[in-house]
């Protein structure tokens, strides 16, 4: 998956991008860890329990320069991405995903892309 100047996860309507005012300091306020090849990267579980090893995952990967990003929802071990949005069952991951999304725009992280 490449960085894009927008991103969104499978399934969902909505697309989120860097905001202009994003540091490489605020990323890492926020939970953002600095890979090897100098990315942002953020993994948090998408479960009611964050002590649990099972359920899914939300990774965002924000490349060294802070302008494109990339995110999706994977299986507990990362490898495949899925759809939380086919199905109802999965209403609470949703939320908690919206709820993720908009700590970060509040924290000037994110925007909304209409």
């Amino acid at each position: 998956m490449a960085f894009e100047t927008q991103a969104t996860v499978l399934g969902s309507t909505q697309a989120y991008a860097i905001a202009p005012t994003a540091k490489r300091y605020t990323l890492r306020d926020n939970g953002f860890v600095e890979t090897n090849g100098g990315n942002f990267q953020l993994i948090r579980p998408l479960e009611a329990t964050p002590q649990s090893k099972e359920g899914f995952k939300l990774k965002i990967t924000v490349s060294k320069d802070v302008k494109t990003l990339k995110m999706s929802i994977t299986t507990n071990n990362g490898l495949k991405a899925v759809n939380i949005f086919k199905d109802e069952a999965h209403k609470m991951l949703q939320d908690k995903f919206y709820f993720l999304m908009d700590g970060f725009i509040s924290r000037g992280l994110l925007v909304k892309v209409d």
